[in-house]
């Protein structure tokens, strides 16, 4: 995919270089990366991102999306400056695999309880009645009838009910 396609909507401080060249992936860890692939530097909470750049460009990186970009920049590389670089990987992703959410219907659970109660009874109902359904609680994750265990509760601590219509 072209990486201006991939940056559809992404919000850009600066630009260092040609956005009109192939990308064959996206990474947000530089140990991942391969030949053709655009790494998007994230600042976490264990790590910062910006310090595998350099790696990730040794590993064949094309493009880079920071937040800070080196003050040495590699030519050949195209550097993408921006104000939030786990935002423009979310968008970056949803545009390089094809909008997928375009396809999709979500429903939120909030309130203070009885959220994967009412999320789980809800992904029953609608795969009762038909639809493709995925399911993302603190117990537990669903894609139809496979079971992903739950590590981590939700970001926000809302469960939510994906569904999609059977075609």
């Amino acid at each position: 995919m072209i990486l201006q396609d991939i940056l559809y909507t992404v919000r850009m401080k600066a630009v260092h270089g040609s956005t009109d060249r192939s990308v064959s992936s996206l990474h947000t860890d530089s140990r991942a990366v391969k030949p053709g692939s655009c790494f998007i530097a994230i600042k976490g909470s264990d790590a910062d991102g910006h310090s595998f750049i350099n790696a990730a460009i040794e590993k064949g990186a094309v493009a880079i999306v920071a937040e800070q970009l080196p003050e040495n920049m590699v030519a050949g590389i195209t550097y993408i400056e921006t104000e939030q670089s786990a935002a423009a990987a979310g968008i970056m992703a949803h545009n390089f695999y094809g909008t997928p959410s375009a396809f999709l219907h979500l429903v939120g659970v909030t309130g203070t309880n009885g959220k994967t109660t009412v999320a789980t009874i809800l992904f029953k109902l609608f795969t009762t009645l038909g639809y493709k359904c995925g399911l993302i609680s603190t117990i537990e994750n669903k894609i139809a009838d496979v079971i992903i265990p739950s590590t981590h509760t939700t970001g926000c601590h809302i469960p939510e009910c994906i569904i999609e219509k059977n075609v």
